[in-house]
């Protein structure tokens, strides 16, 4: 009965197997095409017939991205917008979990209802009104312009996956703690905190990615001090119109791809028990 079991169960699960292969492969060659560009000549990236190789692969087009004067400085300024929304957004993110999971009080409801609608709303539709609130409150051409709606653009989503992971945690816990003569605070920090930590890097990822690669709120936020660009804008610097400079478009791509796949091997670990919502009693 096992067998013939297995037997039934081996072509689907052969089919499932190819299935994420050819996924896969799918979401996977972007990335490949664009690494491969980045290493081509520029005869073979402008050639009418692309092929998916390089028979004389070639570093000039990285020569010329870190040989742009402002690299370092975009490269530089997008390591602290980035890393100042995951921080300050997993902190604020988890501060405000605890309280509408562990507290009752009026409108919580309304108030986590209020979280999904700001996620319902495109950030096309408010980057005007935000570019007039950085406007009056001088914050314009600053990295602070970029910080700012990220945090609150990133808290929507981490509250609501963190409610999850505190709910998960038993109140008899923080009760048992209680009864130890240990205070909230240190409840919280010292108890609370490590359990829930895999789900403040799963929603840190998501931070991370959304800011690192954002280029609507750079472009339209930083408009006269190029000194407080970041990495996204730099790529403009090797498009032109009229001649666009292919390789080193795909060769600033490649480096600014390079933060994020370290960042996910950091927290590769954590991701998967954050994603899986392994919070045990």
């Amino acid at each position: 009965m096992r067998i013939s079991r297995a037997r039934v169960r081996r072509p689907w699960r052969l089919a499932a197997e190819v299935s994420a292969l050819l996924i896969a492969v799918v979401v996977a060659f972007p990335l490949y095409w664009m690494v491969l560009s980045a290493f081509k000549p520029a005869g073979e990236i402008e050639s009418a017939e692309p092929r998916p190789w390089t028979a004389a692969p070639s570093l000039d087009s990285f020569r010329r991205v870190f040989e742009q004067q402002e690299f370092g400085r975009y490269f530089l300024n997008s390591l602290i917008v980035a890393g100042a929304v995951v921080i300050a957004s997993a902190l604020i993110a988890f501060l405000a979990a605890t309280a509408v999971t562990r507290f009752r009080f009026r409108f919580r409801t309304t108030l986590l209802i209020m979280f999904l609608v700001a996620q319902m709303v495109p950030v096309e539709a408010l980057t005007i009104p935000l570019f007039f609130l950085m406007r009056d409150f001088g914050q314009l051409n600053t990295l602070g312009s970029l910080i700012l709606p990220h945090i609150a653009f990133s808290l929507p989503f981490a509250i609501w996956m963190l409610r999850g992971f505190v709910k998960a945690v038993p109140e008899a816990l923080e009760e048992a703690a209680c009864l130890d003569g240990a205070s909230r605070a240190r409840f919280l920090w010292q108890m609370l905190f490590p359990l829930v930590f895999p789900g403040l890097v799963a929603t840190s990822v998501f931070s991370f990615i959304s800011t690192w690669n954002d280029f609507l709120f750079a472009k339209s936020f930083i408009i006269s001090d190029t000194s407080q660009s970041t990495l996204p804008m730099a790529l403009l610097v090797f498009y032109n119109p009229d001649e666009p400079d292919w390789g080193g478009v795909m060769a600033g791509s490649t480096v600014m791809t390079i933060p994020v796949l370290v960042f996910f091997v950091l927290v590769q670990r954590r991701l998967v028990s954050g994603l899986g919502g392994a919070v045990k009693d």
